[in-house]
């Protein structure tokens, strides 16, 4: 077991009770740094996903979250983003050691995830419906959002809780009750902040935590009729399985599938600045970040440089322990990732990119019990390759080169994905004419890998349907009604009555 200490509750939550599964299985949650064991949590299956969903189900037709007026919801989500804030080190401990990632870059999360709960508490109270002028004399007419009613709400293991914020908030705000699932591998800070909320006094059945796999938890609340929204963070097969899952009742679908997000460096960027924040897109989470810019597009006259200095600088990157302040890079998160990355890399060599530094698990003794995958960096890649067009979601960069900005547009519109990109240059025409053809859910401008709870966040094509954040992200977990009301109605006869 892990020396660090664990202050969080090792069960799943249902109908406001903290219960283990009904099968009596278990899990063991491991340290990515070392394998060490951390936590032994529920192993949730289907039983528990339906006892989970007819508790929402009951809490939101029978019990008062949804009916309680928007300034009360508000209040407790507010209040829910101050307890994070309040235990603020304790969440980026439990996100390190459940991640890998920096205990830094987890304390960043977690500024991040109490200020979307208190952004999403603000929006509780700011609808209170549209007046339509009806064509017709003494009459009214009104549009209303409703909250959509029981959500299925399923996070992935890259940002745990970052990702379950962006889910959790809207919907509770909107009045929903909720089924969040995390990922089995990293449960430990969404059980954590499942504990802070029922310190808040949210209502039985309206916040259900279940643990346990996407094929009989996640399939269960993709398939059941009870079910009114389902909402998941993940890869493209996965995100196909619940779409038809989910027809079943025909519930409304929200998705994030990732991306392959172009970085583009026209040749009048400011270099410096440019080179740092390609590393940045990259190496922050060892790459495991659906926004990651890890298609690195350079322009000719600037390419060599740019690839020396980014050389240089990954040359240094150091890879340690989430806790060690000289850490710059911590694991991947399990050994069937390290394996896949470790594909990836192969394939790249099979199909002609040339490997200039990387490509392995490092030899440092210290690092090997942990699932390490060493800076890399392949040059002379095309369109046509694997590394280029596929989420690798590992520590790799992919250069190519472009010529002009036209084809760089070209190039970077040329993936089945959507979710972002971002450019470099100092030529307002260009900023124009590049962000406007980019077709991507966000475009950076001399920046990567920026995101807040104002701004909405979701992608084209294959990158999802929907979007999380903003005042989007809350109009999700709606639905819109019209009423219509006549003032004077009178018999028409007109049937001859």
């Amino acid at each position: 077991m892990n020396s660090q200490k664990i202050d969080v509750i090792e069960k799943m939550h249902i109908d406001g009770q903290w219960v283990a599964a009904r099968s009596g299985r278990s899990r063991t949650i491991i340290d990515p740094f070392d394998q060490s064991e951390i936590a032994t949590v529920p192993e949730g299956d289907r039983e528990d996903a339906e006892l989970a969903i007819a508790a929402a189900r009951r809490a939101f037709d029978e019990g008062p979250w949804p009916r309680l007026p928007g300034p009360a919801r508000g209040e407790k989500l507010h209040e829910l983003g101050r307890l994070i804030a309040e235990n603020r080190e304790e969440l980026a401990r439990l996100e390190s050691l459940d991640t890998g990632k920096t205990v830094e870059e987890s304390r960043w999360d977690m500024d991040g995830i109490a200020d979307i709960f208190k952004y999403f508490a603000g929006l509780a109270d700011k609808d209170g419906g549209e007046i339509l002028q009806p064509p017709f004399e003494n009459a009214t007419s009104l549009l209303v959002r409703e909250p959509v009613g029981v959500c299925g709400q399923i996070s992935p293991w890259n940002y745990p809780l970052l990702q379950a914020s962006w889910k959790m908030a809207p919907a509770l705000a909107a009045g929903c009750a909720i089924v969040i699932k995390p990922s089995e591998i990293t449960p430990l800070t969404t059980l954590k902040v499942t504990e802070l909320a029922e310190r808040v006094g949210f209502p039985p059945g309206v916040i259900n935590t279940v643990l346990g796999p996407g094929h009989s938890v996640g399939a269960s609340l993709a398939e059941s009729h009870d079910v009114d929204l389902i909402s998941f963070t993940g890869g493209i097969e996965t995100g196909k399985k619940i779409i038809q899952a989910a027809s079943g009742n025909v519930k409304k679908i929200a998705l994030e599938l990732g991306g392959k997000n172009p970085n583009i460096i026209f040749d009048d960027a400011d270099f410096e600045v440019a080179v740092d924040y390609a590393l940045n897109g990259v190496f922050f989470h060892a790459g495991q970040i659906c926004s990651a810019g890890a298609r690195l597009m350079v322009q000719d006259a600037i390419h060599d440089r740019f690839v020396s200095a980014l050389l240089a600088r990954m040359k240094k990157i150091r890879l340690g322990g989430g806790f060690d302040e000289k850490t710059q890079m911590g694991p991947l998160i399990s050994a069937e990732h390290l394996a896949k990355v470790e594909r990836y890399a192969a394939i790249a060599l099979n199909e002609g990119a040339r490997l200039l530094l990387g490509g392995k698990r490092p030899s440092d003794p210290a690092l090997q019990k942990g699932f390490f995958f060493e800076p890399t960096l392949f040059v002379d890649c095309g369109n046509h390759m694997r590394i280029v067009n596929e989420e690798v979601f590992g520590p790799i960069i992919s250069v190519e080169r472009f010529a002009t900005e036209e084809e760089a547009v070209r190039r970077a519109n040329g993936t089945v994905y959507g979710l972002s990109a971002g450019f470099w240059t100092r030529d307002p025409d260009r900023i124009h004419r590049v962000s406007r053809a980019l077709r991507f859910g966000t475009v950076w401008v001399n920046d990567f890998n920026i995101y807040f709870a104002q701004a909405p966040w979701g992608g084209y094509r294959q990158s999802g349907m929907g979007r999380e954040l903003g005042r989007m992200g809350l109009d999700e977990y709606t639905e819109v009604k019209h009423i219509y009301q006549n003032h004077d109605a009178r018999p028409m006869n007109w049937f001859g009555v």
